[in-house]
């Protein structure tokens, strides 16, 4: 097989290599405080293997540390509760930093062993930080991550355990982003940053693939609707592009409908979906972001454009939830089916909940829980509370 990189608005293709992370041609289009432009995607030609997860780097080179192929499975209780018999959650809680951005962090570990590559930068709210701290120390990389002094202390904490470089940055992610990328063009260090580096998207793909072989295990229908969390926009376009893949490989009849569950506090890309629904590409001026989602929580969605693009190929939709949805459904998750999420991971199932009388009874709808409760107690203590 031959892999290579593509321009999805010019389709340039350009060689995975170190150092290429954007078209050429499209990122002379980037505009200040605007999303990412030139984000490309990860191709193929040739035939996989049957049966396989076609990926960019092979098998030989992932460290040694048991990413992916978490739990799908049945909440009985809320199935009965909300008369929601295909109800399914798929628990990416289960990864070894109890986050879904393990997947990306995985794939990227993995690039940087084959090409020799001794460092690894990024910026983070908090969990693509301590995942890449995590990978990072099974594979024996040196991990230097930029995150906002806010980011909720669990996840500080999990950076340091794993032995990465933390750098606190008086700001907000779109700061330590940035900053990020300064220290990647000054030094030659990777840059995992989501969208900006093509194979964060490419490793988030891996879900879909587990979401449709374990469904068919269950001896349950295809995917009808899932639903993710979703701030800067990169695990949504992995999952559209896990299932772009399935299409591809004749796996899949059609693309499921995708929800973009936002935070009423940081809701860029419902917005802007609803401005080109008026008539109009453009995301507008930015807006502060102020939610108790943290790991959802972004001014400008570096993966906006994609992502965007994306949902409204694919007729895709956008739920947007309060903050007091987000808490009132991180409880009823937890106490109705035992699965302790942290408050991105609740706006799916908020989400869920707000648009889940639309939806055919018969329709299979799978919730993306992204990130455990643990990461974030002050949350969860304030949703209970305990804190004012």
């Amino acid at each position: 097989m031959k892999w290579f990189y593509r321009c999805p608005s010019c389709d340039a293709r350009y060689d995975i290599v170190p150092g290429r992370y954007l078209c050429d041609a499209c990122a002379t289009r980037q505009q200040v405080d605007r999303p990412l432009a030139g984000v490309l995607e990860v191709e193929w030609e040739g035939d996989p293997a049957p049966g396989t997860l076609p990926l960019p780097v092979e098998a030989e080179w992932f460290p040694p540390i048991p990413v992916g192929n978490t739990p799908l499975w049945a909440p009985v209780r809320l199935r009965a509760e909300f008369s929601a018999p295909n109800l399914w959650l798929k628990d990416d809680t289960c990864n070894p930093s109890g986050s879904f951005k393990d997947r990306a962090s995985f794939l990227v570990a993995a690039f940087a062993k084959k090409h020799g590559v001794q460092e690894i930068v990024l910026a983070s709210t908090g969990n693509a930080a301590s995942s890449m701290a995590a990978v990072g120390a099974a594979a024996g990389l040196h991990i230097k991550v930029f995150l906002p002094a806010s980011a909720p202390v669990a996840k500080r904490i999990q950076v340091l355990q794993y032995g990465a470089e933390l750098v606190s940055v008086d700001g907000n992610y779109d700061k330590a982003f940035d900053l990020s990328l300064e220290y990647s063009n000054r030094t030659g260090a990777l840059s995992r940053n989501t969208a900006y580096n093509p194979l964060t998207i490419e490793g988030k793909k891996t879900v879909a693939y587990e979401i449709v072989d374990d469904l068919v295990k269950a001896g349950a229908s295809a995917p009808a609707h899932i639903f993710v969390p979703v701030g800067d926009g990169v695990i949504i376009a992995g999952v559209y592009r896990g299932f772009e893949n399935l299409l591809k490989l004749g796996r899949i009849a059609t693309i499921p409908i995708i929800w973009a569950c936002q935070a009423e506090g940081s809701s860029a890309i419902a917005r802007a979906l609803a401005l080109s629904h008026a008539g109009s590409d453009d995301f507008g001026a930015p807006q502060s972001s102020s939610t108790i989602a943290d790991s959802i929580s972004v001014d400008v969605p570096r993966n906006g454009l994609h992502a965007l693009s994306k949902i409204k190929k694919y007729g895709g939709r956008t739920v947007v939830v309060s903050d007091a949805e987000i808490l009132a459904a991180q409880k009823t998750l937890s106490s109705g089916s035992g699965l302790f999420a942290e408050p991105s991971s609740s706006a799916a199932f908020a989400g869920w909940l707000k648009v889940r009388e639309t939806i055919p009874a018969t329709d299979t709808c799978v919730l993306l829980i992204t990130g455990s409760g643990l990461k974030d107690i002050k949350a969860a203590a304030l949703g209970l509370g305990l804190e004012q």
